[in-house]
């Protein structure tokens, strides 16, 4: 694999993939570090497509508070970093801009966003046709450029690319 990544926020994750990959001898292989995590209700619309929503408890303990500051995020990215990750990624990304900005601001590696499921469905909901879906869709990705961002996951990558939206 050129990256893995292991989509959760658990202490001293990076650290260890870092270490098994390597004692293994994939030594080129990155790691795309899910550091900056918040406990999101953008995820929703994921989680009910696909019954991934948990059948007890929740996962906001692997995840960051919403009302986190600055602090915890530039920890959690810096921290990942230091142990080894290759990417730094912030998940969901639409409302957390400003974390993105000062997040890119301080670590070294590139700085990946996570544009969710429920930040796709408003897009959706709110686009009656291609041409402002475009236009919308666009909108969003300049944001999250203007904020840091170095790489962009995204739902509509597909419709982006294939009607050459970029």
């Amino acid at each position: 694999a050129d990256y893995v990544s292991a989509s959760d926020m658990m202490d001293g994750r990076i650290q260890a993939i870092r270490e098994v990959l390597e004692s293994k001898g994939f030594v080129k292989t990155g790691i795309l570090a899910y550091s900056v995590k918040y406990a999101s209700s953008f995820y929703g619309p994921f989680r009910d497509a696909a019954s991934s929503a948990p059948s007890f408890g929740d996962r906001g303990s692997h995840q960051m508070d919403i009302r986190s500051g600055y602090p915890e995020a530039i920890l959690e990215a810096v921290t990942d970093e230091g142990e080894g990750a290759d990417i730094i990624m912030i998940k969901p990304a639409l409302t957390y801009l400003d974390v993105v900005r000062q997040v890119s601001d301080v670590v070294s590696r590139p700085v990946a966003v996570f544009n969710v499921s429920g930040e796709y469905s408003m897009v959706i909901s709110a686009t009656p046709d291609d041409d402002s879906r475009k236009k919308m869709v666009c909108e969003i990705f300049h944001s999250f450029k203007r904020a840091g961002a170095d790489v962009i996951v995204s739902y509509h990558t597909r419709e982006a690319v294939s009607k050459d939206w970029l």
